[in-house]
């Protein structure tokens, strides 16, 4: 499988570390190398004022910073970003700090900070109450697109065959987004679920292909409310994970007309909400 620009999903640099361990099996001990996913730091600053850190494995920096801004609501449009750039340390070493400058002057980052913590394994946990966890502005998503259940479950398995990090770590969430007819656009991985979906959304704003109107979005693990948020924020009518969703998420798609699809996989799902959108061949557009 191949991107639509017709390269191969190579593993990003910094994504993996190598590491000496003693493995144990069956009575025998022996050393080897062994393949870790990387989780590092990234601060992310507007106007040069610390906006959050989040914990991520390195590659697709500039998408990941692009997607939270969008699914976090504090831009609707690529156009609002003057510049996106990693800060480059003095002393030459790897940079974990990207800077943004938005074109709105107005523009408070202070209004904004939320001075949390985002632990790789959940975007929200640090977030003040719930009333700030719900993006304003969100949408429901195009009615029109349908998608054949046949196509839905040859997904996971493109998924996992794709996922270039998880297969030599073990290690890694991912989201894929695909078209009507099961092509794979663009995947990404990374240490965090949630991040994973804010490269997509990043990629798909810094291309100017927003919104996501005509894709399925496949994830690895749950479908948390996050999850369901970022999705809705990129436009993508469908999404699907390989395990179960939250009752959150759940409440919300039903709320905004998303489709939410759990536990694809071994060719069977369940369709949360708004099953209308999963359709036979001869209605699929």
């Amino acid at each position: 499988m191949q991107q639509q620009d017709g390269s191969r999903m190579r593993a990003p640099e910094r994504s993996v570390e190598l590491t000496q361990v003693t493995e144990w099996e069956d009575g025998k001990v022996r050393s080897l190398q062994d393949v870790l996913a990387a989780e590092e730091p990234l601060e992310i600053r507007i106007g040069g004022i610390p906006l959050t850190v989040t914990m991520r494995t390195p590659g697709h920096d500039l998408e990941l910073a692009a997607g939270f801004l969008l699914t976090e609501g504090i831009i609707a449009s690529a156009d609002q970003i003057a510049n996106l750039c990693a800060k480059t340390p003095v002393d030459g070493r790897k940079s974990n700090v990207l800077e943004v400058d938005l074109k709105d002057k107005a523009f408070d980052p202070k209004r904004l900070q939320r001075n949390f913590f985002a632990a790789s394994s959940c975007g929200i946990c640090g977030k003040a109450s719930i009333n700030a966890i719900r993006v304003r502005g969100l949408r429901q998503p195009d009615r029109v697109f349908r998608v054949d259940p046949e196509i839905l479950c040859r997904l996971p398995e493109i998924l996992r065959s794709e996922q270039t990090v998880f297969n030599r770590t073990g290690g890694l969430h991912a989201a894929a987004l695909f078209d009507a007819t099961g092509r794979l656009i663009v995947l990404r991985e990374d240490i965090g679920r949630h991040n994973a979906v804010d490269k997509i959304a990043g990629w798909a704003l810094l291309e100017k292909r927003l919104p996501l109107s005509r894709h399925v979005m496949l994830v690895s693990g749950r479908g948390g409310f996050e999850i369901v948020q970022k999705a809705l924020a990129a436009g993508i009518p469908i999404l699907a994970s390989v395990s179960a969703p939250s009752s959150l998420a759940v409440k919300l798609a039903r709320e905004l007309g998303l489709t939410l699809i759990g536990f694809l996989r071994d060719r069977r799902f369940v369709i949360y909400s708004s099953e209308f959108r999963c359709s036979p061949a001869g209605d699929a557009q």
